[in-house]
């Protein structure tokens, strides 16, 4: 017999609202190895950034269904990481930097998830 669901389940937040990113959007030379994974394939480097954050390997490889220079995914998953963390920011400025250099946002929520050295899914917090 399986029970009902009551309630659903709720984001789990890890910082205040105020937060600033730990780097700047053009700080992918901070981390050279990185940087330079991010620019030369960076599908390859934006997949593996999504799976340690505990989404599908495969989720960034959506943004080629993307109109023109606006790339869906990598705009989301932007917000789903400021929303995270609690970084102060705008859609608006997630659309702009998602737009005109894809890597360098895939380097700085890579830098971000390294910096603040939180889980990234509730299931991490289990498993430590």
């Amino acid at each position: 017999m399986s029970w009902p669901v009551l309630t659903q389940p709720q984001p789990l937040v890890l910082s205040s609202d105020d937060a600033e990113w730990a780097s700047g959007i053009c700080d992918c030379c901070d981390d050279m190895r990185e940087c330079c994974f991010a620019f030369w394939c960076c599908p390859c480097f934006a997949c593996k950034t999504s799976k340690q954050y505990g989404h599908h390997l495969c989720l960034p490889l959506l943004d080629v269904c993307g109109c023109g220079c606006v790339h869906p995914l990598t705009m989301s998953m932007r917000v789903y990481v400021r929303h995270r963390y609690g970084i102060k920011g705008s859609l608006c400025r997630d659309c702009l930097c998602s737009s005109f250099c894809p890597p360098c946002v895939w380097c700085q929520m890579s830098r971000e998830m390294k910096t603040r050295k939180l889980p990234a899914t509730l299931g991490d917090i289990f498993h430590r």
